[in-house]
């Protein structure tokens, strides 16, 4: 019944008076990601962390470290560990399902981590029956219980053949949408520009599958210690153009695959450039034929 890994929560779920022991696994991780230490410079050797007094600079031991609440400048409230470990709220390991809510009720700006809640096999009946119920509502579970010494809020919704755990961010962790949004001012997107967006939408409408997508960042970093390995050095991108009001239109066309608007219409009373040169040349001809015609009488007197 279990995932690859360690379990990091065991416990039971509790919808009225059906209880199925469980266990959380964490859905995602971030073991296979380059990661890298930090080193001397200099020396190449790695650097070693340590917690020193901010005045007196002195190491300060494990044992000496303690919690404190920043009441000012320098001033603190310390807290003991064991005084900590006692304001932990008690646990009974159960996640108390507290409502059964639409799936789409939640803004997934609180969503917090998933885990795989997976059922023990003492408890396979009851997992299957809150499972199979859930799914033919269509609802999720909202759960309460002590998770990594805190209090958490869980979204539990069917998955597969089991339950996807999520934990959920708390009203005062998730800042305001209109703080964050204040500065955008309010603009009219309307006629052929819409159109041509709305077009292009569904153009490329389509699902999502994660395998079609690559974490360029991890490939670059790979690409990058390889190259230092070989003594390269790797090439500097041109950071992509920015799309100006003035041509919004024109890369819209070009997006929908319209190709480029004709030719500007000529302004009235301007000749084009071709053309002006031509009524240029033919002005010269027809200057250069009077002036031949009125110096003739007077060339053929002298020849007289």
């Amino acid at each position: 019944m279990a995932v690859a890994g360690r379990a990091q929560w065991k416990g039971y779920i509790r919808f009225g008076e059906v209880t199925a022991p469980v266990a959380l696994y964490t859905a995602t991780s971030t073991s296979e990601r380059i990661s890298f230490h930090t080193v001397n410079r200099e020396t190449g050797n790695r650097v070693r962390r340590e917690f020193v007094d901010s005045a007196t600079g002195k190491p300060v031991e494990k044992e000496d470290q303690v919690k404190g609440y920043e009441l000012d400048n320098d001033r603190y409230v310390v807290l003991e560990p064991e005084e900590v470990a006692a304001a932990v709220p008690e646990s009974d390991k159960t996640l108390h399902v507290q409502a059964f809510i639409a799936c789409d009720d939640i803004d997934k700006v609180f969503f917090d981590r998933p885990y795989y809640l997976t059922p023990d096999r003492m408890g396979i009946d009851a997992y299957a029956l809150l499972r199979e119920g859930m799914r033919k509502k269509k609802v999720a579970a909202i759960a309460q219980t002590v998770l990594f010494r805190r209090m958490r809020t869980v979204l539990v919704r069917t998955h597969d053949k089991g339950l996807i755990a999520t934990t959920l961010n708390f009203d005062y962790e998730v800042r305001s949408a209109k703080e964050a949004f204040k500065e955008i001012p309010e603009i009219k997107i309307k006629g052929e520009m819409l159109d041509l967006a709305k077009h292009i939408i569904g153009t490329k409408k389509g699902t999502f599958s994660a395998d079609e997508f690559d974490d360029r960042y991890e490939a670059a970093l790979a690409e990058l210690v390889k190259a230092k390995l070989e003594g390269k050095t790797l090439p500097k991108r041109a950071p992509p153009k920015v799309s100006k009001a003035s041509d919004l239109l024109e890369a819209l066309r070009q997006s929908a695959g319209i190709k480029a608007s004709a030719e500007p219409k000529r302004r009235a009373g301007k000749a084009p450039a071709k053309g002006r040169a031509k009524a240029t040349r033919t002005a010269a001809a027809k200057a250069k034929t009077k002036t031949a015609a009125k110096s003739a009488p007077a060339q053929r007197r002298r020849a007289s």
